[in-house]
């Protein structure tokens, strides 16, 4: 029987499908985190535009409750009790689906399944950033040896600098650097990391922005072809900085354009990362947490 799961972040709702593989069938964003108060809720316009996209994909996958599997994270875990109620009872009366908020030690296991391998015995860093976290999994060969949860993501750069959607950014790669930088002052890293994967979706905006991409010679688990190295990371966020211009963004992913209002400020992040941890190659992925959740199933 074919099975539906939803990653439902700060930003992003990704719907995948999964029978003998899993398939990402769509994506939409959805900025809750304009209006957001953890007392209030998400805004009275999110939360319409949330009902009238899961009404869409219900009919149009016919989700049910035995078939879907919601999870929640990002922004959705600050709600006070009273909102995550009101909102476990809206999916269920309305949509008669379960919307399971997971807390961060339950995204660092499905991020720790997802990216379980034995990387050639390299050390490696995997980060997973959302629109309000950063998820950050140390791995030494096929074990996972360290995790942390920084407070910080995407949108904390775009309410800082929101003259980084101008056309060409107004913004600069180095003042917003020097932003993270000073939020992360007090984490330590490690230095010694053979490589970093950077998840959710980066591998395909890379091919999609032409970074200067190379066969990834770390290791070989058929599913991360490529890496960059951090001279040649730095010169393609500079490109997308002023060199591409937003609508030109938009172009490239004309099914949610709205995904790459958030591609410049969230190469920013990964960035500070890699220069605090000296990472000289990063691995870009698409890998989630829900790939994580499939391979718990085996």
């Amino acid at each position: 029987m074919q099975k539906y799961y939803i990653d439902l972040g700060s930003s992003t709702i990704k719907v995948y499908g999964y029978e003998k593989e899993l398939t990402l069938l769509e994506e939409n964003s959805i900025y809750f985190k304009n209006d957001f108060e953890p007392e209030r809720g998400i805004s009275d316009t999110n939360l319409n535009e949330l009902c009238a996209y899961f009404e869409k994909i219900k009919e149009k996958y016919n989700l049910r409750y035995e078939n879907t599997y919601i999870y929640v994270t990002g922004i959705f875990r600050n709600l006070i009790n009273d909102r995550k109620v009101e909102l476990m009872r809206l999916f269920n009366d309305k949509f008669d689906l379960h919307f399971n908020i997971i807390s961060h030690g339950i995204e660092n296991y499905y991020l720790g399944k997802a990216m379980q391998n034995d990387y050639n015995n390299k050390k490696v860093l995997i980060i997973n950033m959302g629109g309000k976290t950063t998820e950050l999994v140390t791995f030494v060969g096929n074990k996972i040896t360290d995790t942390k949860n920084l407070k910080v993501g995407v949108a904390d750069l775009l309410n800082a600098f929101p003259k980084v959607n101008e056309p060409s950014s107004e913004a600069t790669v180095e003042e917003m650097d020097d932003f993270v930088a000073e939020k992360l002052k007090n984490l330590t890293l490690d230095t010694d990391y053979d490589c970093a994967i950077f998840t959710g979706g980066e591998e395909r905006f890379e091919l999609l922005t032409n970074f200067n991409l190379v066969q990834n010679t770390l290791f070989n688990d058929n599913i991360h072809k490529y890496m960059v190295s951090l001279e040649d990371y730095i010169s393609g966020t500079e490109k997308v900085f002023y060199d591409i211009t937003l609508e030109e963004l938009y172009d490239l992913m004309p099914s949610n354009p709205k995904w790459m209002d958030g591609a410049r400020a969230g190469a920013i992040i990964p960035l500070t990362l890699f220069k605090k941890a000296k990472i000289n190659w990063i691995i870009p992925s698409d890998l989630n947490l829900i790939n994580g959740v499939i391979n718990d199933l085996d």
